[in-house]
């Protein structure tokens, strides 16, 4: 189950469990599209992984199945 974490690692922009503009990579690092694409490149920091778009959980599975509320921040590991 993908933890669906709340905030870019980067640059702390919310990423509510239904944004379009989560990416992640398969450890589950979470950052913004912008982020990803102007200061990441499509790659994880952390991993070096590919990042690509988090899928979006149903709504109706989010009550039994409830969104990461554990923020990481990490603006000076960002490349």
């Amino acid at each position: 189950m993908l933890q669906l974490r709340p905030g870019c690692e980067c640059c702390d922009r919310d990423l509510p469990p239904d944004s379009p503009d989560a990416m992640i990579c398969s450890f589950e690092c979470t950052f913004c599209r912008d982020c990803t694409e102007q200061r990441l490149h499509g790659h994880c920091p952390n991993c070096g992984g590919e990042l690509l778009r988090r899928p979006i959980r149903p709504a109706a599975k989010l009550a039994a199945n409830p969104p990461s509320s554990t923020r990481i921040h990490k603006p000076g590991g960002c490349a």
